[in-house]
This record gives structure tokens, C-alpha cells and sequence, in this order.
């Protein structure tokens, strides 16, 4: 089992990321706050792990803050919620929106994510409330496993690009590409980088 990386980010292709340590490169994916948490300038980098086997293939998941991944240990114990739409959930809120999502009972919030249906919501609602109460989840989020705080996320993308990064984020966390084109519509303009296109879209796809 890996529980921790620590080495060189060399690649970010959100949610994938590739971390060379001592020259073995893990490939990762990863929700967008914690992508956008760490940036190649910041030299070496630590990010929490969580190892996912399945019978084709062994997936590395990343997260900058131990709340991230306790959460999405416990969302993949739900019934019919893997860890695309896990990592797809955490990728639409945070730890803290979800909490407070759960405990107000909000199924709307929730289907307004790619891969949540109404089912799927009432699901997470009924089971997310028992497993929460059971954890040290709260609305506060720990301290990040290293990065800059929440106010000084970066994007090492420039921002000609940041429209096509944005929307094939969008598509590899599971939104289709027309949605991800109507998620966008009307957000990039001058100086607008990739991490606010994806941010924005993401309320949107919640609101």
C-alpha cells in the first residue's frame, strides 16, 4: 500500500499529475483543489495517497489534506460510487460544502454533479449521514500535507490555454463535452486562467 509521495511534480494535466521520485514516475489522478494546490515551481512536494485495485488495472489517487481522503475513502464504500465519481463528488465541493450538502440534506446539490442521480444522491444522503457522524470530518478542513493555502492556489497553465485545459478537466472528471462547453460559456476572458474556468464551471454545475 502507498500512503504518501514526496518527490518532483512533472507533469499536471488535471485531475492527472506525475510525481518523479528519485526517478520512478507515479501517475496519479487527483480532485482540483489538489491540483491546483501544488505547483512544479515549489520544488519537492508531499501528497497524501490512496491505492485502488481493480481487476485490470491499480489506480494512485492524490490529495493535498487527510479530510480529502478520509472523505473519499468513505464515498467509495458506498454502493454504486467508485472512484471516478468519487474523485468527480470531491472535484465539485469541498470537504466542506459536502458535509454541510449532507447534513442539510440537499439532494439537489448533489445531482447537479456528473454520475449523481436521483437515486444516487438519496443514497449518498442516507449513508454519507452515518458514516460522517462516525468520523472526524467537519465543515473546518485540516491543514494541508504541504502547498500554498486555499487564497494563494496557482495554475501553472497560461492563460491562452486555460479554455481547452478547462474543458478537458471537465470531460475526464465524467461531465459530457457539451456540457463541459456550456459549463464555460461565457467565462474565459483576458488573464482568466484555467483554475478559475474549472472553478467557476463547477459552481455552476452545483448551483
Amino acid at each position: 500500500m502507498i500512503g504518501r509521495l514526496r518527490g518532483q511534480l512533472v507533469e499536471k494535466q488535471p485531475p492527472r499529475l506525475v510525481i518523479d521520485v528519485r526517478g520512478v514516475g507515479y501517475e496519479l489522478e487527483a480532485p482540483m483543489s489538489t491540483c491546483f494546490a501544488l505547483s512544479s515551481t515549489q520544488g519537492e512536494i508531499t501528497v497524501l495517497t490512496q491505492m485502488v485495485v481493480r481487476e485490470d488495472a491499480i489506480l494512485l489517487y492524490g490529495f493535498a489534506t487527510e479530510n480529502e481522503r478520509q472523505l473519499f475513502r468513505e464515498l467509495i464504500k458506498v454502493s454504486g460510487i467508485g472512484a471516478k465519481l468519487a474523485l468527480t463528488i470531491l472535484s465539485g465541493m469541498s470537504v466542506a460544502d459536502f458535509v454541510a450538502t449532507i447534513e442539510a440534506d440537499d439532494a439537489a446539490r448533489l445531482t447537479g454533479l456528473p454520475g449523481v442521480g436521483k437515486k444516487t444522491a438519496a443514497r449518498l444522503l442516507i449513508e454519507m449521514r452515518d458514516k460522517l457522524s462516525g468520523t472526524a470530518l467537519a465543515p473546518t478542513l485540516g491543514a494541508p500535507a504541504t502547498g500554498p493555502a486555499a487564497s494563494e492556489l496557482r495554475d501553472d497553465n497560461a492563460p491562452g490555454d486555460a479554455t481547452g485545459i478547462a474543458r478537458q478537466a471537465l470531460v475526464a472528471l465524467g461531465y459530457k463535452p457539451a456540457e463541459a462547453d456550456r459549463l464555460l460559456r461565457g467565462l474565459a476572458g483576458e488573464g482568466v486562467d484555467s483554475e478559475t474556468l474549472i472553478r467557476e464551471a463547477l459552481k455552476r454545475a452545483v448551483r
